[in-house]
């Protein structure tokens, strides 16, 4: 699907988005697969891999509605709940216009101005700089921002920051991520109940053949020597478990890196988004260097840093980084909006206490002199008991001529003063 502008984009991405979800809510009975693999080996641990290969299969067919309804209520679930859950973790409160004024008041002219539903707002007490939206429908939406992004931003930062959030809003990133973060979620769940499932379990190979165990219930699910003698060596089983072990860490790779895919490629457009609710490209520079590497929220979850303006937790060689980096960021800004880079920029607080250690005095309790700085360099301090001579005299022998000491009446252009 090609596109050619802003909102061409915008349409690209969701259909792009679309048939990502699609693949990921595969990655579910991909699981489910593997699972049914694993439950034919522990059945019966003596045949061939085909056999394991064609009753899994009958097995994803009858297990294929159940699968699908445990994920659709696993998202209903969280539609209705996500937000409080995200409130537990990050400890965001509503404010009213009354509570936050100043915060409110950019938000209301920014959703007036394009006729845009007002979201709630709610303020997460952490010095962060960092904001992030969540809702999967109007009555949901939401923005949050840190206390911290509240004193380090100016009124035209924060209101860049706040048309980055709405952007997300309008352009539905917000409930695909959403979802994709609990769809990621299934797989990691149903990934990590099977590893741990794997663990428990130990393979017995007494007797000739083969055979899964559990480590507590052993002997009720052992076989005898004979049965095993007569279904063959195990050999299929061992290649069944490693296909099953790989089809598991396949679909979770698979979900991460979908899932990244969906927030890394909206980052940019929401970036330009602010800048046409805002015609403000340098505000948005502005406020992405100054969040840059302060945006770190130690108690959220990855799920929930995810949803953030910024995430500088980088994963291995930035694969695993869910945002594209501020510099990269900073750059598109530059050249399609017309923006200006600043470069790295240090905050208020920090400014000042570089001042206040370059204005420490030299020992305790002693103030260094003041120098006084005129037009051509600096000037030693004044004197306070010897006053400066005034114009035309000399301290010791009065006035002074071109040839030294005055004798008598001052000489003028027009004779001797009297």
């Amino acid at each position: 699907m090609a596109a050619y502008g802003l909102y061409t984009h915008i349409a690209s991405n969701k259909f792009r988005s679309m048939l990502l979800l699609a693949g990921l809510f595969l990655l579910i009975y991909v699981l489910v697969y593997a699972g049914a693999l694993v439950a034919e080996v522990m059945i019966d641990s003596g045949r061939t891999v085909d056999y394991y290969l064609t009753r899994a299969s009958h097995d994803l067919a009858s297990a294929l509605p159940w699968a699908t309804i445990a994920a659709v209520a696993w998202i209903v679930i969280a539609y209705f709940f996500h937000q409080k859950m995200i409130d537990a973790v990050t400890g965001g409160e509503s404010v009213t216009r009354q509570q936050q004024q100043r915060l409110y008041n950019l938000l209301e002219n920014l959703c007036i101005s394009r006729g845009i539903p007002m979201p709630k707002l709610k303020v997460m007490d952490s010095p962060a700089l960092n904001a992030f939206a969540t809702g999967l429908n109007p009555r949901q939406y939401a923005i949050t921002v840190t206390t911290g992004l509240l004193k380090a931003l100016n009124d035209q930062e924060i209101e860049a920051v706040l048309g980055h959030e709405l952007t997300h809003i309008k352009n539905g990133d917000v409930q695909l991520m959403v979802i994709a973060v609990i769809i990621a979620g299934v797989v990691g769940f149903f990934g990590e109940l099977f590893f741990r499932l794997f663990t428990n379990l130990s393979w017995n190979s007494s007797g000739g053949g083969g055979g899964w165990s559990s480590s507590s219930s052993s002997s009720s699910s052992s076989r005898s020597s004979s049965d095993r003698d007569s279904k063959g060596s195990g050999g299929g089983a061992i290649i069944v478990i490693i296909i099953a072990v790989a089809l598991i860490m396949l679909a979770w790779l698979l979900s991460q890196v979908v899932k990244l895919a969906l927030s890394r490629s909206r980052e940019f457009l929401a970036d330009a988004g602010s800048v046409e609710l805002t015609k403000n490209p340098d505000a948005m520079i502005s406020a992405l260097r100054k969040i840059e590497n302060r945006g770190e929220l130690p108690d959220a979850t990855s799920a929930v840093m995810e949803l953030c303006v910024d995430n500088p937790r980088e994963g291995f060689a930035d694969l695993f980084a869910t945002h594209p980096s501020v510099k990269s960021r900073v750059d598109a800004l530059v050249k399609y909006a017309g923006g200006h880079d600043p470069g790295p920029l240090a905050l208020p607080d920090e400014t000042s206490d570089q001042t206040a250690t370059q204005d420490q005095p030299t020992a305790a309790g002693e103030q260094p002199p003041p120098v006084t700085h005129g037009p051509w360099g600096d000037k030693p301090p004044a004197q306070p008991n010897n006053p400066p001579p005034l114009p035309g005299t000399s301290p010791a022998q009065g006035p002074l001529g071109p040839l030294g000491p005055l004798q008598g009446p001052l000489q003028g252009p027009w004779g001797r003063h009297r």
